[in-house]
């Protein structure tokens, strides 16, 4: 396995900056966030290391030398927007850009682009279903045509008031994956495993990577930690943030070593990205990136590294 980070954690980093700083780190490789410009303002969103909108030749060369001269690798690239939201201009926009992502991803010669599949969390499961297959067979195709393969984070995106009752994301338990790869049994079709979000809702998170050993493509690697006095004052009804926080590896409830094992036994061995999302590592760039160190370091005795 190759360990990585994902970039939007250093939004304030130049790309070359963001390389230099996982070299001397000890990191591999990165998830390099691709949002259009001034796009979101969420959380984690709307961080453009690489703009899509503008790789023509010269800067696919310039990404090309910054990668070789850094000895880092490009896991994938990232965008992470609702496409199933109920506005259907900036549902149309989100496509758009991805597809865009996709051709990005094919010039670089990166496999992975790694998304959401979105949801309009104003409505139940079946009634989101149509927008689904409106959309997402589309992509898919697309996708396969550049020879690319779309990793779907398993977030429910379901956190705070503005994303109360559904959440905007629709693949966020093994029953949905099954569904989602019935619907669309292509093999370009997949997820970006993250078991933080599994942990939460109070479910197995080392069980489905043996069932869907074949559609994991590439791994997130966030930890969280319920406060179980929190969850029996407010029940698993509350926003979800009321009772659970997300965490460095290491500091949350997932068992790295036994999430490790079983994932390599099941045959991974792709990249396993380091997600900083720990309120208490974000005061400064000087902590986030502190928060990166010690990640790498927690999860090193784990797996080893080529560094």
């Amino acid at each position: 396995m190759q360990l990585g980070f994902v970039s939007a954690i250093v939004p304030d980093l130049a790309f070359d900056e963001v390389l230099r700083f996982a070299s001397a780190t000890g990191y591999e490789c990165v998830e390099v966030m691709c949002w259009p410009k001034g796009a979101a303002d969420r959380r984690y969103a709307g961080v453009t290391h690489i703009d899509v909108n503008a790789l023509d030749d010269s800067a696919v060369s310039r990404i090309q030398d910054q990668l070789a001269a850094a000895g880092v690798a490009i896991s994938g690239l990232g965008f992470y927007p609702n496409l199933l939201i109920p506005d259907e201009q900036e549902s149309k926009a989100g496509i758009a850009h991805l597809k865009r992502v996709i051709q990005g991803a094919k010039k670089l010669n990166v496999s992975v682009v790694g998304t959401f599949i979105g949801r309009d969390w104003t409505r139940s499961i079946e009634d989101n279903w149509p927008s689904f297959r409106a959309i997402w067979p589309d992509l898919i195709r697309f996708a396969e045509d550049h020879g690319i393969r779309i990793a779907i984070e398993n977030c429910p995106m379901l956190f705070t008031r503005d994303e109360w009752p559904g959440g905007k994301n629709l693949a966020s338990s093994p029953a949905l994956w099954r569904r989602m790869f019935e619907e669309i049994p292509s093999p370009s079709f997949g997820l970006n495993y993250d078991p933080s979000h599994l942990v939460w809702q109070q479910m197995d998170y080392v069980r489905p990577l043996r069932e869907f050993k074949s559609r994991i493509f590439r791994v997130h690697l966030k930890d969280a930690r319920v406060d179980r006095d929190r969850l029996d004052e407010v029940g698993i009804l509350a926003h979800p943030l009321e009772y659970h926080s997300p965490k460095l590896p290491g500091l949350g409830d997932v068992d790295w070593g036994h999430f490790l094992s079983v994932l390599g036994d099941t045959g991974y061995d792709g990249p396993i990205c380091v997600e900083v999302e720990d309120r208490a590592y974000e005061a400064n760039l000087d902590a986030r990136k502190r928060a990166l160190i010690q990640s790498h370091n927690y999860i090193r005795q784990f797996v080893t590294g080529g560094k």
